[in-house]
């Protein structure tokens, strides 16, 4: 197999309506208008190159679980976020990148990512 990419991420959420407002808001999403009806409450988002897939369903409890969003200036991420009330921590460098983390209102935990540049 030769991979060329991540298509989707699939998030559970405890409300649709709340999770949107946040992968949209928050996030810079964009709602999909092609999600097929699949039976359950839900919402598709591009972000980036990838979507994530929200699904009204219960929420497991958080071991760790996460995805990353990659973004190209993380400090002014965090000023633009904590500016709107959102509670981030600072960044800190892992390996050759910067990341910090936040969560949605259904308790899921997004990941910050910056990846800096150099040897």
């Amino acid at each position: 197999m030769e991979p060329i990419g991540v298509h989707h991420v699939a998030v559970n959420v405890t409300d649709v309506e709340a999770a949107v407002a946040f992968y949209t808001g928050v996030l810079g999403g964009r709602v999909r208008d092609d999600r097929p009806d699949l039976g359950i409450a839900g919402a598709w988002i591009d972000l980036g190159a990838a979507q994530v897939h929200l699904v009204e369903l219960p929420v497991p409890p958080s071991m760790g679980q996460h995805f990353a969003v990659r973004v190209d200036d993380l400090d002014a991420v965090v000023a633009e976020l904590r500016a709107g009330g959102h509670d981030v921590a600072d960044p800190s460098q892992v390996g050759a990148g910067l990341q910090t983390f936040l969560t949605d209102p259904s308790g899921n935990t997004v990941e910050l990512h910056q990846v800096l540049e150099g040897p």
